[in-house]
């Protein structure tokens, strides 16, 4: 998996750039930041990737630190001056306690002990630490798209493994987690071109028709 996420990090990280990339980005990210709580402090971004939601967190103040598999994807996020290891999200290279904040955007899809992570995730949160977890709704209409793409051509979503709000709230509170809860965007598919439109939807149903969106997230507390 990691080979894979090498190959593509440019073309992942250039995809961002795109009107439709720009789009799904600005709207993800608000619905995050609209959920945590947690304002300041110490910050995990699991899985970083190229290091999207590591700036983000770093231009909001966090002491943030990115982790990633793929050393081809770490090579991007250092080069925008982000403080990123290469490391492994079933064993963290981290103390007990040492996080106020763990945000995983779009990495729990690609690994097979999800139980696993989360345990290591609760591990290293400090009592009353926030975690958030952010994946692809594999029953929305724009991922219904994406798959049957997948079918032909090597994408990310050919490897992947998908959720429902209901089952990133069950894996937070049976890994020991309080006050759950899980809100969507994007419910339209790729090509939709009232973007406009898409954005206002968003805002307005991201809690009641969170089965729908094609991002879900998930937060919760360690007690």
């Amino acid at each position: 998996m990691a080979e894979y996420f090498n190959r593509i990090a440019g073309r992942y990280d250039d995809w961002y750039r795109t009107k439709t990339g720009q789009y799904v980005d600005r709207t993800e990210k608000w619905l995050v930041f609209s959920m945590l709580q947690t304002k300041s402090g110490k910050a995990l971004d699991l899985g970083c990737g190229t290091g999207n939601y590591t700036l983000e967190l770093k231009k909001r103040g966090f002491d943030v630190i990115g982790l990633d598999a793929s050393e081809g994807m770490l090579e991007i996020a250092r080069a925008k001056g982000l403080n990123c290891i290469k490391g492994d999200a079933y064993s963290l290279p981290f103390p007990d306690e040492s996080f106020d904040l763990v945000l995983s955007v779009t990495m729990f899809e690609f690994i097979h002990k999800p139980e696993q992570v989360i345990s290591e995730i609760h591990r290293v949160l400090k009592p009353g630490g926030e975690v958030l977890i952010g994946t692809m709704n594999g029953r929305s209409s724009w991922f219904f798209f994406k798959r049957l793409k997948s079918l032909f051509v090597e994408t990310a979503y050919r490897y992947a493994r998908f959720y429902t709000p209901r089952e990133l709230e069950l894996l937070l509170k049976n890994g020991g987690f309080t006050e759950v809860e899980s809100a969507g965007v994007i419910f339209f598919p790729s090509f939709w071109p009232f973007l406009g439109l898409a954005e206002r939807i968003d805002k307005k149903c991201h809690r009641k028709c969170r089965n729908l969106a094609a991002f879900i997230a998930v937060r919760g507390v360690k007690s």
